[in-house]
C-alpha cells in the first residue's frame, strides 16, 4: 500500500513538474492547448452571474415553473405545488464562444436591446476582476455586437529590444498592450504630442525615436531650451538645434520659409505634396524634435510678448501644413496646459497623435488625452511611478492603447548618431534655393485643406 501511495505522490510530483516545465520554457502552447479551454469553459459557465454582477442583464417575461403554498396537512406541514406562470427573469447577453490571442482571449457578445458598447466599457474592471484577468478592453466593430479583449497577464513588464527600422519615416518604438508593436509613422500620424513627468520615459521614448531616425535618409532639427543638455549630445545627427528663443524664432523663421518653398515647387509639379513628386526632385524629409514644448510659450516679462506671438504663429503654420510638405513635429513636454495661451490649445488640435506618460497634474493629462476619450484620461493617471516608459497612445487607428517604449540609454542615442553623423544633411543643404516669402492666406486656403483629404502617394 505504501510503495503504491509512493508511486501515486510520484507520478502526480512528475506531472506538476512537468506542467511547471511546460509552462515556462513555452507558455503559447501551454495556454492553447491547457488553459484556454479550461478559460473558455469558465467563461461560458459564470457569464450569468458576471453579467447579472455588473449590470448587463435585462427583466424579460418568460413562462416560469414556479412553487405556490397548497393546502396544509394535517402534520403541520405546508404542502407546495409547481404551477406554470408568466414571471420576469433576467436575461442575460448572448454570448459567442471565447477565442484565444496571444496574451489572452476575445468574446463577442449580442448586445440586448437598449444597450450600447459604452455600457460594457464603464464595467471593463468589474469584468476584469469577475474574471481574474490584467484588463478586459471594450470595443465594436459592428452594430449590435460589441467585443470583450481580456489580458490575462500585463504584456508591458518585459519587452524586447529596440528592432532596427526598415521604412522610411516609422519607427518602431515599443509594445502595445495587445503585444503589437507600437509604430510612430510620421507619414499617416505627421504630429505628435508627448507628455510626460521627470523620469516617465517621455525622454526615453525621443532616444527611441532618435536611433530608429538615424539611419534613415531624413534630417532632424532640435529645439531644446534647456540650454541645450538634452539634444547637445545627439548634435552629429541634428542638421540644426537650437537652445535660445532668439535662436528659435530664427529656426521656426526658416522652417516657415521652406515650407514656402516646398509649396511653390509642388505647385509648378502639379503635385499635392512632396512624395508625388519624382524621387531626383523630392526633398528630404524634415523631423522636428522640440523638448520641453512649455518653454516656447512662457512669459517671464511683457517685452517677450511679441517673440513668443510670433513662435506660436510659426510653430502652428509648421504644424498645420508641414504634413504635406515633409516637416513632421514631435512635442515632448512635462507641463502642457491651456493656461499656457491659445497657442498651445491650437498646436494641440493639429497634433493627431498623442502620447501621455505619467504626469504629476490633471490638467497635462485632460490638456493631452481629454479631448479623445475619458477613459484613456483615467488610466493614464493611474500609470505607477515603478513603471517608466509606460503610456497612454492614441494614434492612427483612432483607438487608445496602453504601451510601452524599449529602454533606449543616453549613451545607445549619442552612439547611433555619431555612427550615422554621415547622414546629416547640412541646414544650408536643407535650406538650398529656398527664397524667404510670407505665406498668404491664399497658399494657405490653397493647401491646407488638401492635405488632409489626399492620400500621399
Amino acid at each position: 500500500m505504501s510503495d503504491h501511495l509512493l508511486l501515486t505522490l510520484g507520478v502526480l510530483a512528475a506531472s506538476a513538474a512537468g506542467l511547471w516545465a511546460w509552462r515556462r520554457w513555452h507558455y503559447p502552447s501551454f495556454w492553447l492547448c491547457l488553459r484556454y479551454p479550461m478559460t473558455a469553459i469558465t467563461i461560458r459557465l459564470t457569464w450569468r452571474k458576471v453579467a447579472l454582477g455588473c449590470g448587463l442583464t435585462k427583466k424579460r417575461q418568460r413562462f416560469w415553473f414556479t412553487t405556490v403554498p397548497g393546502l396544509i396537512s394535517s402534520t403541520g406541514l405546508v404542502r407546495v405545488k409547481r404551477r406554470l406562470q408568466r414571471v420576469a427573469v433576467d436575461t442575460k447577453p448572448w454570448m459567442w464562444l471565447p477565442m484565444p490571442t496571444r496574451h489572452g482571449w476575445r468574446v463577442t457578445i449580442r448586445l440586448l436591446e437598449g444597450q450600447i458598447p459604452e455600457d460594457y466599457a464603464q464595467v471593463a474592471e468589474r469584468l476584469a476582476h469577475s474574471w481574474r484577468v490584467h484588463a478586459v478592453r471594450v470595443s465594436s466593430k459592428k452594430r449590435g455586437r460589441v467585443t470583450l479583449a481580456a489580458t490575462i497577464r500585463d504584456p508591458l513588464v518585459r519587452i524586447d529590444q529596440l528592432p532596427v527600422s526598415t521604412e522610411l519615416l516609422k519607427v518602431t518604438v515599443g509594445r502595445l498592450e495587445t503585444g503589437s508593436p507600437w509604430v510612430i509613422d510620421f507619414r499617416t500620424v505627421p504630429h505628435w504630442l508627448n507628455a510626460g513627468a521627470t523620469q516617465s520615459g517621455k525622454s526615453n521614448l525621443a532616444n527611441a525615436l532618435i536611433i530608429g531616425l538615424s539611419p534613415q535618409p531624413v534630417a532632424m532639427v532640435g529645439f531644446d531650451l534647456k540650454g541645450g543638455v538634452e539634444f547637445t549630445p545627439y548634435e552629429p545627427r541634428l542638421s540644426a538645434l537650437a537652445t535660445s528663443r532668439a535662436e528659435c524664432v530664427n529656426l521656426l523663421d526658416d522652417l516657415v520659409s521652406l515650407m514656402v518653398d516646398r509649396m511653390a515647387a509642388c505647385r509648378t509639379a502639379g503635385a499635392r505634396n512632396i512624395w508625388q513628386l519624382p524621387d531626383t526632385r523630392r526633398p528630404v524629409p524634415v523631423v522636428v524634435l522640440v523638448d520641453e514644448l512649455a518653454e516656447l510659450y512662457l512669459m517671464a516679462d511683457k517685452s517677450e510678448k511679441d517673440e513668443i506671438a510670433k513662435t506660436s504663429t510659426a510653430l502652428l503654420r509648421v504644424a498645420q501644413l508641414g504634413r504635406a510638405f515633409g516637416i513632421y513635429l514631435f512635442c515632448c513636454g512635462q507641463r502642457i496646459g491651456s493656461d499656457l495661451g491659445p497657442g498651445v490649445t491650437a498646436l494641440r488640435a493639429q497634433c493627431s497623435g498623442r502620447i501621455c506618460h505619467r504626469v504629476n497634474d490633471p490638467e497635462t493629462a485632460t490638456m493631452t488625452l481629454g479631448d479623445l476619450d475619458p477613459a484613456a484620461l483615467v488610466s493614464a493617471r493611474a500609470i505607477a511611478s515603478e513603471t517608466p516608459g509606460v503610456a497612454i497612445v492614441a494614434g492612427q487607428d483612432g483607438q487608445w492603447y496602453r504601451a510601452r517604449s524599449f529602454y533606449v540609454s543616453e549613451q545607445a542615442a549619442e552612439v547611433a548618431t555619431r555612427t550615422y553623423a554621415g547622414l546629416t544633411p547640412s541646414w544650408a543643404e536643407v535650406m538650398a534655393g529656398t527664397h524667404c516669402a510670407e505665406l498668404s492666406d491664399a497658399d494657405l486656403a490653397e493647401f491646407l485643406a488638401p492635405e488632409t483629404a489626399v492620400l500621399e502617394g
